[in-house]
């Protein structure tokens, strides 16, 4: 049975105030790209921020942040990894244990058991914000995770496609079955922006990310435009809020920082409420 301490957290969390789960009902919809550039728009606003990949069959956020292959995270007392530090933030995944061309052939539980090792021997130092990039779906991973991660909410992101938004709603249901607050949903590609004439269309449909908050009474946190330049510095480990901070995409991802901050702050503070006394007359 792993260890877990009094404040419910495995040791090496100690130091992590807040945790985010980025997440989607299905692959595809930029949940890695979207869950790299929240950390760092979360360091842009001042707070110290670290990224867990939890994706353990296809782990991209070292390549995402620039990080050299075969860079291997260096350990504590032999007993705890050490995180990578790479553009400002912490950053640990399974990237850093293998090399890029080896395939996890491991059935559901390995995989399980592979990220709560990475849980449970990572020190992360003094985090204000560790935000975890969830695998898509809602199976091993995802129950591991609230079973060994008091995760303060979840991030959910979808497209605006009618599938897309079939599985978000999934996704928000399994986090609220755990327990887990949902603090909002992220909605990629709700618009292609013609780069020759600036012409803007929602070919992949309008108004989806809107309809799921409403109905599951969440917060739109940000709509993202289906933009090259995205994917194209993600590609290059050097994401939008990093080499285009007054882009277009930066902006967004910074809003979506300043929303999720204020929706963890809003629960801290609804936790902390004093009761109310009322004095009646006899």
């Amino acid at each position: 049975m792993s260890v877990v301490n009094q404040a419910g957290k495995p040791p090496g969390l100690m130091g992590v105030k807040h945790v985010i789960a980025v997440a989607s009902g299905k692959g595809g919809v930029g949940k890695s790209t979207t869950a790299v550039n929240l950390a760092l728009a979360l360091a842009a606003e001042g707070y110290k921020t670290g990224i867990l990949d939890a994706d353990i069959y296809g782990p991209s956020q070292g390549m995402m942040l620039g990080v050299a292959e075969g860079v291997r995270p260096k350990s504590d007392e032999e007993k705890y990894f050490l995180p990578v530090t790479a553009l400002g933030i912490q950053a640990m995944s399974m990237s850093f244990l293998i090399t890029e061309s080896t395939p996890m052939v491991w059935r559901g539980p390995m995989a399980a058991g592979a990220l709560q090792q990475l849980i449970m021997q990572t020190k992360w130092d003094n985090l204000d914000y560790l935000v975890i990039d969830m695998p898509p779906g809602t199976g091993d991973i995802q129950l591991t995770l609230s079973q060994k991660v008091p995760v303060t909410g979840a991030v959910i992101v979808t497209t605006p496609q009618d599938i897309a938004l079939l599985d978000c709603k999934k996704g928000i249901e399994m986090f609220r079955k755990v327990d887990i607050p949902v603090l909002g949903v992220v909605e990629n590609m709700s618009l292609h922006i013609c780069s020759q004439c600036g012409h803007e269309e929602a070919v992949f449909g309008e108004g989806g990310g809107e309809r799921i908050a409403q109905e599951y009474q969440t917060d739109l946190l940000g709509q993202l435009p289906l933009l090259a330049s995205i994917r194209e510095q993600t590609d290059k480990g050097q994401p939008s809020v990093i080499s285009e901070p007054e882009g277009r995409a930066a902006q967004i991802y910074r809003a979506i920082a300043r929303k999720v901050v204020a929706s963890v702050d809003a629960q801290e503070a609804q936790a902390v409420k004093p009761p109310t006394i009322s004095v009646l007359n006899d």
